[in-house]
């Protein structure tokens, strides 16, 4: 299972690395289907989430003992070098040996790093189809990655709108693909 999901895991960050490479200048400030972020906003909040994995799978740190250490820019001035270093980071944190078997304290309590890994992945899906829409590309993602993100996402679906960083669920038609019902659980009509 851990092969697997390191396999997804970098799947997703290289796919979402592709979109941000295909960023023209102009397109920084353009909206994205999450509602209060613009492409930078929504690449600099990827790029952030990215950063925390390091100190706190391999350091043992805390949430609390990190504080703010990622809020606001951490793009700077290059944002896909400041990508490519953080996810590169990140999935070679997530990659060490037995990292996904360590216990990580996360805002909402502990979990194993493997559960780490499954959620920051989804999460990385799900904000790479709102970065293609952000910039006007084609939305499309892997059944892989789609698959996968379902599995993840579906035991706490129901919940996600009550922690107030998501959307309602949409109702899907029967007979939707997974990627419209898997867009559907965090509230993104595809």
């Amino acid at each position: 299972m851990s092969d697997a999901l390191l396999e997804r895991h970098a799947e997703a960050l290289r796919l979402f690395g592709e979109r941000v490479r295909a960023v023209r200048a102009d397109q920084w400030g353009a909206p994205t289907p999450c509602t209060e972020w613009t492409v930078r906003d929504l690449v600099n909040h990827v790029t952030g989430e990215q950063l925390w994995i390091p100190p706190l799978i391999t350091e043992g740190r805390t949430v609390e003992e990190l504080g703010d250490a990622f809020s606001g820019d951490v793009l700077g001035d290059d944002p896909v070098a400041a990508w490519d270093r953080a996810s590169g980071a990140a999935h070679a944190a997530f990659a060490a040996s037995g990292a996904l078997d360590r216990t990580v304290r996360l805002s909402y309590g502990p979990a194993l790093g493997s559960a780490y890994c499954s959620e920051l992945t989804a999460d990385c899906v799900v904000h790479t189809w709102d970065l293609c829409r952000g910039i006007g590309v084609d939305d499309r993602l892997p059944d892989t990655l789609v698959e996968f993100s379902v599995k993840e996402v579906m035991p706490y679906a129901d919940g996600l709108a009550a922690s107030g960083m998501y959307a309602e669920p949409v109702d899907v038609p029967p007979g939707a693909d997974a990627q419209t019902r898997l867009l559907a659980m965090v509230g993104r009509k595809g």
